[in-house]
Protein backbone atom coordinates (compact mmCIF):
# COMPACT_ATOMS: atom_id res chain seq x y z
CA UNK A 1 0.00 0.00 0.00
CA UNK A 2 2.63 2.31 0.99
CA UNK A 3 4.26 1.70 -2.16
CA UNK A 4 0.98 2.46 -4.27
CA UNK A 5 0.92 5.44 -2.42
CA UNK A 6 4.02 6.96 -3.26
CA UNK A 7 4.17 6.05 -6.64
CA UNK A 8 0.90 8.21 -6.85
CA UNK A 9 2.53 11.05 -5.22
CA UNK A 10 5.62 10.75 -7.91
CA UNK A 11 2.92 10.66 -10.94
CA UNK A 12 1.37 13.96 -9.21
CA UNK A 13 4.81 15.66 -8.65
CA UNK A 14 5.71 14.61 -12.75
CA UNK A 15 2.51 16.32 -13.85
CA UNK A 16 3.22 19.51 -11.30
CA UNK A 17 6.50 19.35 -13.04
CA UNK A 18 4.89 19.78 -16.38
CA UNK A 19 2.06 22.20 -15.55
CA UNK A 20 2.46 24.09 -18.84
CA UNK A 21 0.57 21.50 -20.23
CA UNK A 22 -2.28 22.15 -18.57
CA UNK A 23 -2.27 26.05 -19.43
CA UNK A 24 -1.64 25.41 -22.78
CA UNK A 25 -4.49 22.73 -23.20
CA UNK A 26 -6.86 24.97 -21.05
CA UNK A 27 -6.14 27.91 -23.44
CA UNK A 28 -6.64 26.20 -26.47
CA UNK A 29 -9.67 24.62 -25.75
CA UNK A 30 -11.50 26.37 -22.98
CA UNK A 31 -12.15 29.70 -24.31
CA UNK A 32 -13.27 28.57 -28.13
CA UNK A 33 -15.44 26.19 -26.36
CA UNK A 34 -16.72 28.62 -24.05
CA UNK A 35 -17.53 31.38 -26.85
CA UNK A 36 -19.56 28.22 -28.83
CA UNK A 37 -21.39 27.63 -26.08
CA UNK A 38 -22.28 31.07 -25.41
CA UNK A 39 -23.22 30.92 -28.82
CA UNK A 40 -25.35 28.48 -29.21
CA UNK A 41 -29.23 28.98 -30.03
CA UNK A 42 -31.83 29.26 -27.25
CA UNK A 43 -34.19 26.56 -27.50
CA UNK A 44 -37.94 27.07 -26.53
CA UNK A 45 -39.97 23.92 -25.08
CA UNK A 46 -43.70 23.89 -25.44
CA UNK A 47 -45.47 21.64 -23.63
CA UNK A 48 -49.15 20.14 -23.44
CA UNK A 49 -50.72 17.76 -21.10
CA UNK A 50 -53.93 15.69 -21.95
CA UNK A 51 -56.51 12.82 -19.65
CA UNK A 52 -57.41 10.05 -21.42
CA UNK A 53 -60.82 8.80 -19.75
CA UNK A 54 -61.69 4.94 -20.29
CA UNK A 55 -64.35 4.54 -18.08
CA UNK A 56 -67.39 5.15 -20.52
CA UNK A 57 -70.82 4.89 -18.80
CA UNK A 58 -72.20 2.46 -21.80
CA UNK A 59 -69.80 -0.10 -21.09
CA UNK A 60 -71.86 -2.16 -18.12
CA UNK A 61 -74.42 -1.37 -19.91
CA UNK A 62 -73.77 -2.78 -23.14
CA UNK A 63 -71.34 -5.77 -21.20
CA UNK A 64 -72.10 -9.02 -23.19
CA UNK A 65 -74.09 -7.40 -26.11
CA UNK A 66 -71.07 -5.89 -28.23
CA UNK A 67 -67.68 -7.04 -28.13
CA UNK A 68 -64.96 -4.66 -25.78
CA UNK A 69 -61.76 -3.80 -26.99
CA UNK A 70 -59.19 -2.52 -24.02
CA UNK A 71 -58.61 0.90 -24.38
CA UNK A 72 -55.36 1.00 -22.32
CA UNK A 73 -53.72 -1.02 -25.08
CA UNK A 74 -55.60 0.77 -27.83
CA UNK A 75 -53.61 4.12 -26.27
CA UNK A 76 -50.89 2.55 -25.87
CA UNK A 77 -50.62 1.47 -29.15
CA UNK A 78 -51.41 5.10 -30.41
CA UNK A 79 -48.41 6.12 -27.94
CA UNK A 80 -46.18 3.98 -30.01
CA UNK A 81 -47.03 5.22 -33.31
CA UNK A 82 -47.33 8.83 -33.28
CA UNK A 83 -44.16 9.39 -33.92
CA UNK A 84 -44.61 6.81 -37.68
CA UNK A 85 -43.70 8.61 -40.73
CA UNK A 86 -46.98 9.02 -41.75
CA UNK A 87 -47.85 10.94 -38.53
CA UNK A 88 -44.75 12.68 -39.10
CA UNK A 89 -45.58 14.07 -42.49
CA UNK A 90 -48.98 14.80 -41.15
CA UNK A 91 -47.47 17.23 -38.56
CA UNK A 92 -45.28 18.99 -40.61
CA UNK A 93 -48.39 19.66 -43.45
CA UNK A 94 -49.84 21.41 -40.73
CA UNK A 95 -47.27 23.03 -39.32
CA UNK A 96 -45.99 24.41 -42.77
CA UNK A 97 -42.93 22.70 -41.71
CA UNK A 98 -42.14 21.05 -45.52
CA UNK A 99 -42.46 24.48 -47.14
CA UNK A 100 -39.10 25.49 -45.07
CA UNK A 101 -37.67 21.67 -46.81
CA UNK A 102 -36.63 22.94 -50.55
CA UNK A 103 -34.76 19.09 -51.20
CA UNK A 104 -35.41 15.89 -50.37
CA UNK A 105 -32.50 15.37 -47.52
CA UNK A 106 -33.82 18.91 -45.95
CA UNK A 107 -37.26 16.57 -45.78
CA UNK A 108 -35.63 13.90 -44.18
CA UNK A 109 -33.72 16.01 -41.83
CA UNK A 110 -36.63 17.57 -40.59
CA UNK A 111 -38.67 14.17 -40.40
CA UNK A 112 -35.49 13.24 -38.40
CA UNK A 113 -35.73 15.99 -35.79
CA UNK A 114 -39.34 15.58 -35.57
CA UNK A 115 -39.18 12.36 -34.53
CA UNK A 116 -36.08 12.71 -32.04
CA UNK A 117 -37.62 16.48 -30.54
CA UNK A 118 -40.93 15.10 -29.84
CA UNK A 119 -41.59 13.31 -27.26
CA UNK A 120 -44.76 11.74 -25.59
CA UNK A 121 -44.75 9.75 -22.30
CA UNK A 122 -47.10 9.02 -19.37
CA UNK A 123 -47.11 11.44 -16.09
CA UNK A 124 -49.82 10.07 -14.00
CA UNK A 125 -49.84 7.51 -11.96
CA UNK A 126 -50.60 3.37 -13.24
CA UNK A 127 -53.76 3.96 -12.98
CA UNK A 128 -53.98 7.37 -14.26
CA UNK A 129 -54.05 7.99 -18.03
CA UNK A 130 -52.19 11.39 -18.01
CA UNK A 131 -49.88 12.14 -20.96
CA UNK A 132 -47.02 14.78 -21.79
CA UNK A 133 -46.35 15.76 -25.16
CA UNK A 134 -43.19 18.19 -25.61
CA UNK A 135 -41.44 19.59 -28.04
CA UNK A 136 -38.11 21.81 -28.56
CA UNK A 137 -37.27 24.36 -31.19
CA UNK A 138 -35.57 27.48 -31.54
CA UNK A 139 -38.95 29.19 -32.47
CA UNK A 140 -41.51 29.14 -29.01
CA UNK A 141 -44.67 29.79 -31.77
CA UNK A 142 -43.33 26.75 -33.58
CA UNK A 143 -42.79 24.59 -30.50
CA UNK A 144 -46.41 25.36 -29.52
CA UNK A 145 -47.74 24.70 -33.14
CA UNK A 146 -46.02 21.46 -33.16
CA UNK A 147 -47.13 20.49 -30.03
CA UNK A 148 -50.86 21.55 -30.73
CA UNK A 149 -50.27 19.02 -34.20
CA UNK A 150 -49.12 16.23 -32.22
CA UNK A 151 -51.90 16.33 -29.47
CA UNK A 152 -54.46 16.57 -32.73
CA UNK A 153 -52.44 14.03 -34.58
CA UNK A 154 -52.92 11.99 -31.32
CA UNK A 155 -56.48 12.24 -30.13
CA UNK A 156 -57.88 11.50 -33.79
CA UNK A 157 -55.64 8.33 -34.19
CA UNK A 158 -57.01 7.62 -31.12
CA UNK A 159 -60.69 7.88 -31.87
CA UNK A 160 -60.63 7.09 -35.63
CA UNK A 161 -58.87 3.75 -34.94
CA UNK A 162 -62.45 2.42 -33.03
CA UNK A 163 -64.54 3.30 -36.13
CA UNK A 164 -62.10 2.02 -38.36
CA UNK A 165 -61.33 -1.31 -36.92
CA UNK A 166 -65.35 -1.33 -37.08
CA UNK A 167 -65.16 -0.28 -40.69
CA UNK A 168 -62.75 -2.51 -41.46
CA UNK A 169 -64.53 -5.53 -39.18
CA UNK A 170 -68.03 -5.25 -40.89
CA UNK A 171 -66.56 -5.42 -44.63
CA UNK A 172 -64.76 -8.73 -43.41
CA UNK A 173 -68.29 -10.35 -41.96
CA UNK A 174 -69.72 -9.04 -45.02
CA UNK A 175 -67.36 -10.60 -47.29
CA UNK A 176 -67.63 -14.22 -44.95
CA UNK A 177 -71.05 -13.74 -44.70
CA UNK A 178 -71.21 -13.79 -48.59
CA UNK A 179 -68.92 -16.26 -48.98
CA UNK A 180 -71.08 -18.69 -46.56
CA UNK A 181 -73.53 -18.24 -48.55
CA UNK A 182 -73.04 -18.76 -51.38
CA UNK A 183 -71.81 -21.99 -50.13
CA UNK A 184 -74.47 -22.64 -48.29
CA UNK A 185 -76.83 -22.21 -51.74
CA UNK A 186 -74.55 -25.05 -53.38
CA UNK A 187 -74.87 -27.25 -50.51
CA UNK A 188 -79.03 -26.92 -50.51
CA UNK A 189 -78.56 -27.17 -54.36
CA UNK A 190 -76.11 -30.72 -53.84
CA UNK A 191 -78.60 -31.81 -51.07
CA UNK A 192 -81.58 -30.96 -53.48
CA UNK A 193 -80.64 -32.94 -56.47
CA UNK A 194 -79.37 -35.56 -54.64
CA UNK A 195 -82.93 -35.98 -52.47
CA UNK A 196 -84.40 -35.90 -55.95
CA UNK A 197 -82.55 -38.46 -57.65
CA UNK A 198 -82.54 -41.23 -55.04
CA UNK A 199 -86.26 -39.51 -53.92
CA UNK A 200 -87.47 -43.52 -53.83
CA UNK A 201 -84.43 -44.95 -51.81
CA UNK A 202 -84.07 -42.68 -49.57
CA UNK A 203 -84.70 -43.25 -45.50
CA UNK A 204 -87.96 -42.52 -44.34
CA UNK A 205 -89.83 -41.98 -40.98
CA UNK A 206 -88.18 -45.62 -39.91
CA UNK A 207 -84.62 -44.24 -39.89
CA UNK A 208 -82.19 -45.90 -41.92
CA UNK A 209 -81.63 -49.10 -43.96
CA UNK A 210 -81.26 -51.52 -41.18
CA UNK A 211 -83.79 -50.45 -38.73
CA UNK A 212 -86.44 -49.60 -42.13
CA UNK A 213 -85.41 -53.63 -43.23
CA UNK A 214 -86.11 -54.84 -39.03
CA UNK A 215 -89.20 -52.74 -38.81
CA UNK A 216 -90.65 -54.59 -42.27
CA UNK A 217 -89.78 -57.83 -41.41
CA UNK A 218 -91.32 -57.27 -37.49
CA UNK A 219 -94.57 -55.90 -39.60
CA UNK A 220 -94.49 -58.96 -42.12
CA UNK A 221 -93.92 -61.06 -38.80
CA UNK A 222 -97.08 -59.98 -37.46
CA UNK A 223 -99.03 -60.22 -40.30
CA UNK A 224 -97.92 -63.61 -40.93
CA UNK A 225 -99.54 -64.94 -37.42
CA UNK A 226 -102.52 -62.70 -38.03
CA UNK A 227 -102.87 -64.48 -41.10
CA UNK A 228 -102.41 -67.87 -39.82
CA UNK A 229 -105.17 -67.06 -36.69
CA UNK A 230 -107.15 -65.98 -39.02
CA UNK A 231 -107.51 -68.38 -41.10
CA UNK A 232 -107.68 -71.01 -37.97
CA UNK A 233 -110.01 -69.56 -37.07
CA UNK A 234 -111.97 -69.84 -40.44
CA UNK A 235 -111.63 -73.58 -40.46
CA UNK A 236 -113.06 -73.84 -36.84
CA UNK A 237 -116.12 -71.66 -38.50
CA UNK A 238 -116.73 -73.62 -41.38
CA UNK A 239 -116.06 -76.95 -39.18
CA UNK A 240 -118.80 -75.35 -36.84
CA UNK A 241 -121.45 -74.33 -39.80
CA UNK A 242 -120.65 -77.97 -41.62
CA UNK A 243 -121.75 -79.55 -38.00
CA UNK A 244 -124.74 -77.78 -37.29
CA UNK A 245 -128.19 -78.77 -38.40
CA UNK A 246 -130.31 -77.16 -41.41
CA UNK A 247 -133.76 -78.22 -40.43
CA UNK A 248 -135.82 -75.25 -40.94
CA UNK A 249 -138.36 -77.17 -39.00
CA UNK A 250 -136.65 -76.77 -35.86
CA UNK A 251 -138.52 -75.18 -32.95
CA UNK A 252 -135.49 -73.27 -32.32
CA UNK A 253 -135.90 -71.54 -35.74
CA UNK A 254 -138.57 -69.79 -33.58
CA UNK A 255 -136.36 -68.40 -31.06
CA UNK A 256 -134.85 -64.92 -31.60
CA UNK A 257 -131.73 -64.02 -29.93
CA UNK A 258 -129.12 -61.36 -29.77
CA UNK A 259 -126.75 -63.23 -32.34
CA UNK A 260 -129.48 -63.64 -35.09
CA UNK A 261 -129.51 -61.38 -38.44
CA UNK A 262 -130.80 -57.80 -38.18
CA UNK A 263 -133.53 -56.99 -41.27
CA UNK A 264 -135.32 -53.87 -41.98
CA UNK A 265 -138.43 -55.98 -40.67
CA UNK A 266 -137.50 -56.55 -37.17
CA UNK A 267 -138.79 -53.70 -35.68
CA UNK A 268 -142.23 -53.78 -37.49
CA UNK A 269 -142.17 -57.68 -36.56
CA UNK A 270 -141.90 -57.13 -33.20
CA UNK A 271 -144.48 -54.27 -33.17
CA UNK A 272 -147.33 -56.43 -34.48
CA UNK A 273 -146.62 -59.76 -32.13
CA UNK A 274 -146.55 -57.34 -29.37
CA UNK A 275 -150.11 -55.87 -31.00
CA UNK A 276 -151.15 -59.52 -31.35
CA UNK A 277 -150.38 -60.71 -27.92
CA UNK A 278 -152.16 -57.63 -26.74
CA UNK A 279 -155.42 -58.29 -28.97
CA UNK A 280 -155.53 -62.37 -28.24
CA UNK A 281 -155.76 -61.29 -24.88
CA UNK A 282 -158.83 -59.19 -24.87
CA UNK A 283 -160.24 -61.14 -28.46
CA UNK A 284 -160.62 -64.39 -29.60
CA UNK A 285 -159.20 -65.61 -32.80
CA UNK A 286 -161.79 -65.00 -34.53
CA UNK A 287 -161.65 -61.48 -34.27
CA UNK A 288 -160.88 -59.72 -37.28
CA UNK A 289 -158.24 -57.01 -35.90
CA UNK A 290 -156.77 -60.60 -34.65
CA UNK A 291 -156.95 -62.17 -38.27
CA UNK A 292 -155.47 -58.78 -39.72
CA UNK A 293 -152.51 -58.46 -37.49
CA UNK A 294 -151.73 -61.92 -37.79
CA UNK A 295 -152.12 -62.08 -41.94
CA UNK A 296 -149.60 -58.86 -41.56
CA UNK A 297 -147.20 -60.70 -39.50
CA UNK A 298 -147.11 -63.41 -41.61
CA UNK A 299 -146.32 -60.93 -44.81
CA UNK A 300 -143.04 -59.50 -43.05
CA UNK A 301 -141.87 -62.59 -41.42
CA UNK A 302 -141.73 -64.06 -45.87
CA UNK A 303 -140.45 -60.72 -46.66
CA UNK A 304 -137.76 -60.93 -43.80
CA UNK A 305 -136.64 -64.27 -44.58
CA UNK A 306 -136.68 -63.32 -48.55
CA UNK A 307 -134.25 -61.08 -47.16
CA UNK A 308 -132.20 -62.77 -45.45
CA UNK A 309 -132.09 -65.69 -48.64
CA UNK A 310 -131.02 -62.70 -51.19
CA UNK A 311 -128.23 -61.92 -48.65
CA UNK A 312 -126.49 -65.42 -47.84
CA UNK A 313 -127.06 -66.27 -51.88
CA UNK A 314 -125.35 -63.19 -52.68
CA UNK A 315 -122.47 -63.68 -50.32
CA UNK A 316 -122.04 -67.10 -49.63
CA UNK A 317 -119.90 -69.96 -51.47
CA UNK A 318 -118.90 -73.48 -51.39
CA UNK A 319 -120.61 -75.78 -48.65
CA UNK A 320 -122.28 -72.70 -47.10
CA UNK A 321 -124.35 -72.32 -50.10
CA UNK A 322 -125.84 -75.28 -49.18
CA UNK A 323 -127.35 -73.33 -45.76
CA UNK A 324 -127.91 -69.98 -47.22
CA UNK A 325 -132.26 -70.79 -47.06
CA UNK A 326 -131.48 -72.00 -43.32
CA UNK A 327 -133.96 -69.94 -40.63
CA UNK A 328 -131.53 -70.69 -38.30
CA UNK A 329 -130.59 -67.79 -36.17
CA UNK A 330 -127.06 -69.72 -35.24
CA UNK A 331 -126.77 -71.27 -38.27
CA UNK A 332 -127.08 -67.50 -40.23
CA UNK A 333 -124.71 -66.20 -37.53
CA UNK A 334 -121.79 -68.75 -38.37
CA UNK A 335 -122.57 -68.34 -42.25
CA UNK A 336 -122.24 -64.62 -41.81
CA UNK A 337 -118.71 -64.87 -39.38
CA UNK A 338 -117.52 -67.22 -42.50
CA UNK A 339 -117.32 -64.53 -44.81
CA UNK A 340 -116.08 -61.60 -43.03
CA UNK A 341 -113.24 -64.51 -41.92
CA UNK A 342 -112.50 -64.92 -45.69
CA UNK A 343 -112.15 -61.75 -46.19
CA UNK A 344 -110.28 -59.94 -43.63
CA UNK A 345 -108.24 -63.54 -44.57
CA UNK A 346 -107.86 -62.53 -48.56
CA UNK A 347 -106.96 -58.95 -46.89
CA UNK A 348 -104.20 -59.93 -44.28
CA UNK A 349 -102.99 -62.11 -47.72
CA UNK A 350 -102.47 -59.16 -49.45
CA UNK A 351 -100.88 -56.97 -47.19
CA UNK A 352 -98.44 -60.31 -46.35
CA UNK A 353 -97.52 -60.07 -50.15
CA UNK A 354 -96.80 -56.63 -49.76
CA UNK A 355 -94.98 -56.94 -46.97
CA UNK A 356 -92.76 -59.77 -48.56
CA UNK A 357 -92.24 -57.62 -51.86
CA UNK A 358 -91.22 -54.60 -49.44
CA UNK A 359 -88.55 -57.38 -47.73
CA UNK A 360 -87.52 -58.37 -51.37
CA UNK A 361 -86.56 -55.02 -52.53
CA UNK A 362 -84.97 -53.92 -49.54
CA UNK A 363 -82.62 -56.66 -49.37
CA UNK A 364 -81.95 -56.71 -53.09
CA UNK A 365 -80.89 -53.57 -52.66
CA UNK A 366 -78.10 -54.40 -49.44
CA UNK A 367 -75.66 -52.97 -51.68
CA UNK A 368 -76.79 -49.54 -52.61
CA UNK A 369 -78.32 -48.20 -49.96
CA UNK A 370 -75.89 -47.86 -47.09
CA UNK A 371 -73.45 -46.20 -49.91
CA UNK A 372 -76.63 -43.95 -50.73
CA UNK A 373 -77.50 -43.06 -46.65
CA UNK A 374 -73.87 -42.14 -46.42
CA UNK A 375 -73.32 -39.65 -48.59
CA UNK A 376 -76.72 -38.31 -47.54
CA UNK A 377 -75.18 -37.94 -44.32
CA UNK A 378 -72.27 -36.52 -45.51
CA UNK A 379 -74.15 -33.99 -47.37
CA UNK A 380 -76.34 -33.08 -44.43
CA UNK A 381 -73.67 -33.20 -41.90
CA UNK A 382 -71.85 -30.73 -44.28
CA UNK A 383 -74.76 -28.74 -44.50
CA UNK A 384 -75.15 -28.49 -41.25
CA UNK A 385 -71.84 -27.58 -40.26
CA UNK A 386 -71.97 -24.50 -43.48
CA UNK A 387 -75.54 -23.36 -41.99
CA UNK A 388 -74.07 -23.35 -38.25
CA UNK A 389 -71.01 -21.08 -39.07
CA UNK A 390 -73.65 -18.85 -41.46
CA UNK A 391 -75.81 -18.25 -38.72
CA UNK A 392 -72.93 -17.58 -36.51
CA UNK A 393 -71.47 -15.26 -38.90
CA UNK A 394 -74.87 -13.32 -38.84
CA UNK A 395 -75.10 -13.19 -35.64
CA UNK A 396 -71.69 -11.42 -35.01
CA UNK A 397 -72.56 -8.98 -37.92
CA UNK A 398 -75.29 -7.90 -35.44
CA UNK A 399 -72.93 -7.59 -32.96
CA UNK A 400 -70.94 -5.63 -34.80
CA UNK A 401 -73.36 -3.15 -35.77
CA UNK A 402 -74.31 -2.68 -32.47
CA UNK A 403 -70.85 -1.63 -31.33
CA UNK A 404 -70.51 0.21 -33.94
CA UNK A 405 -74.10 2.26 -33.50
CA UNK A 406 -72.50 2.67 -29.76
CA UNK A 407 -68.72 4.30 -30.56
CA UNK A 408 -70.88 6.71 -32.71
CA UNK A 409 -73.12 7.71 -30.28
CA UNK A 410 -70.12 7.79 -27.19
CA UNK A 411 -66.80 7.42 -28.09
CA UNK A 412 -64.96 4.64 -25.73
CA UNK A 413 -62.07 7.03 -25.06
CA UNK A 414 -62.56 10.89 -23.99
CA UNK A 415 -59.71 13.33 -23.73
CA UNK A 416 -59.75 16.33 -22.06
CA UNK A 417 -56.72 18.64 -22.46
CA UNK A 418 -55.58 19.92 -18.87
CA UNK A 419 -52.78 22.12 -20.25
CA UNK A 420 -52.91 23.51 -23.56
CA UNK A 421 -49.69 24.17 -25.78
CA UNK A 422 -48.33 27.84 -24.93
CA UNK A 423 -45.37 29.54 -26.52
CA UNK A 424 -43.02 29.65 -24.22
CA UNK A 425 -41.27 33.28 -23.16
CA UNK A 426 -37.93 31.81 -21.32
CA UNK A 427 -35.55 29.07 -23.29
CA UNK A 428 -35.71 25.71 -22.27
CA UNK A 429 -32.11 24.94 -23.16
CA UNK A 430 -29.54 24.77 -24.11
CA UNK A 431 -27.97 24.24 -20.54
CA UNK A 432 -25.18 26.58 -21.21
CA UNK A 433 -23.74 26.33 -17.03
CA UNK A 434 -23.79 22.46 -17.52
CA UNK A 435 -21.55 22.78 -20.93
CA UNK A 436 -19.34 25.77 -19.97
CA UNK A 437 -18.55 22.82 -16.80
CA UNK A 438 -18.12 20.12 -18.91
CA UNK A 439 -16.01 22.17 -21.26
CA UNK A 440 -13.92 23.27 -18.23
CA UNK A 441 -13.12 20.13 -17.16
CA UNK A 442 -12.73 18.41 -20.08
CA UNK A 443 -9.87 21.00 -21.05
CA UNK A 444 -8.28 20.49 -17.86
CA UNK A 445 -8.06 17.05 -17.55
CA UNK A 446 -6.99 17.03 -21.32
CA UNK A 447 -4.04 19.22 -19.49
CA UNK A 448 -3.69 17.01 -16.85
CA UNK A 449 -3.41 13.92 -19.77
CA UNK A 450 -0.89 15.71 -21.57
CA UNK A 451 1.66 16.21 -18.37
CA UNK A 452 1.64 12.69 -16.74
CA UNK A 453 2.06 11.77 -20.84
CA UNK A 454 5.07 13.93 -20.92
CA UNK A 455 6.33 13.02 -17.74
CA UNK A 456 6.45 9.34 -18.11
CA UNK A 457 8.31 10.25 -21.85
CA UNK A 458 10.94 12.60 -20.41
CA UNK A 459 11.16 11.85 -16.86
CA UNK A 460 12.06 13.76 -14.35
CA UNK A 461 13.31 12.18 -11.00
CA UNK A 462 11.45 14.45 -7.76
CA UNK A 463 12.29 12.00 -4.54
CA UNK A 464 15.49 10.00 -3.36
CA UNK A 465 13.21 6.67 -3.47
CA UNK A 466 13.18 7.07 -7.26
CA UNK A 467 17.15 7.28 -7.30
CA UNK A 468 17.00 3.93 -5.77
CA UNK A 469 14.75 2.13 -7.62
CA UNK A 470 16.13 3.22 -10.89
CA UNK A 471 19.97 2.38 -10.34
CA UNK A 472 19.41 -0.28 -7.57
CA UNK A 473 21.95 1.97 -5.33
CA UNK A 474 20.51 2.77 -1.64
CA UNK A 475 20.73 6.58 -1.08
CA UNK A 476 22.01 7.82 2.56
CA UNK A 477 21.38 11.76 1.70
CA UNK A 478 20.07 14.46 -0.54
CA UNK A 479 21.97 16.97 -1.18
CA UNK A 480 19.79 20.48 -3.06
CA UNK A 481 21.41 22.68 -5.59
CA UNK A 482 18.33 24.60 -6.55
CA UNK A 483 19.51 27.79 -4.79
CA UNK A 484 22.99 28.14 -6.20
CA UNK A 485 21.50 26.94 -9.71
CA UNK A 486 18.16 29.61 -9.39
CA UNK A 487 15.50 26.82 -9.96
CA UNK A 488 13.81 27.65 -7.29
CA UNK A 489 12.76 31.12 -8.52
CA UNK A 490 12.23 29.33 -11.98
CA UNK A 491 9.83 27.15 -10.16
CA UNK A 492 8.27 30.25 -8.25
CA UNK A 493 7.70 31.85 -11.58
CA UNK A 494 5.89 29.30 -13.29
CA UNK A 495 4.00 28.77 -10.22
CA UNK A 496 2.73 32.48 -10.32
CA UNK A 497 2.40 31.99 -14.53
CA UNK A 498 -0.02 28.77 -13.78
CA UNK A 499 -2.30 30.39 -10.60
CA UNK A 500 -2.96 33.75 -13.10
CA UNK A 501 -3.62 31.78 -15.54
CA UNK A 502 -6.06 29.32 -14.32
CA UNK A 503 -7.62 33.02 -12.64
CA UNK A 504 -7.96 34.56 -15.95
CA UNK A 505 -9.48 31.41 -16.88
CA UNK A 506 -11.83 31.23 -13.68
CA UNK A 507 -13.17 35.06 -14.13
CA UNK A 508 -13.99 34.26 -17.80
CA UNK A 509 -15.68 31.03 -16.72
CA UNK A 510 -17.90 33.57 -14.08
CA UNK A 511 -18.50 35.79 -17.13
CA UNK A 512 -19.96 33.11 -19.78
CA UNK A 513 -21.84 31.91 -16.46
CA UNK A 514 -23.40 35.19 -15.91
CA UNK A 515 -24.41 35.21 -19.56
CA UNK A 516 -25.76 31.70 -19.71
CA UNK A 517 -27.95 33.17 -16.31
CA UNK A 518 -28.88 36.89 -17.51
CA UNK A 519 -27.50 37.54 -21.01
CA UNK A 520 -29.18 40.45 -21.34
CA UNK A 521 -27.68 42.21 -17.95
CA UNK A 522 -24.44 41.04 -19.27
CA UNK A 523 -24.51 42.86 -22.92
CA UNK A 524 -26.52 45.87 -21.94
CA UNK A 525 -23.06 47.71 -20.32
CA UNK A 526 -21.34 46.16 -23.84
CA UNK A 527 -24.20 47.68 -25.48
CA UNK A 528 -23.66 50.79 -24.03
CA UNK A 529 -20.37 51.62 -24.49
CA UNK A 530 -20.58 50.49 -28.16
Amino acid sequence: MQEIIEQVIDYLKGIWLKRRFIIVSTWLICPLAWLYVAQLDNVYESEARVYADTQSILGPLLKGLTVKTDPDVQIRLMIKTLLSRPNLERITRMTDLDVQANTPAAYEALIDRLKSNINIRKTGGRKENIFTITYQDSDPEMAKNVVNSALTVFIENTLGENRSDSTSAQKFLDSQIKDYENRLLAAESRLTDFKQKYSGVLPDQYGGYYQKLNVVKEQLKITELTLLEQETQLKSAKAQLTASPVNNESPQNNIKNSNSIQTTYDGRIAELEATLDSLQLRYTEMHPDVKEVKRRLEHLTNQRSKEIEEYLSATGSGDSSKLSTSQNPVIQQLQIQVNQLENQVASTRVRANDYRQQVKDLESKIHILPEIEAELTSLNRGYQITKSKYEELLNRKETAQLAQQADENTNPIRFRVIDPPRAPTEPAGPKRILFLIIVTVLGFGVGVGLSLLFSQINPVVTSSSQVAKLTGIPVFGVVSATENLGLQRWHKRKTLIFIISNCVLLIMLAGFIAYAIAPNAVLAPIRGVL
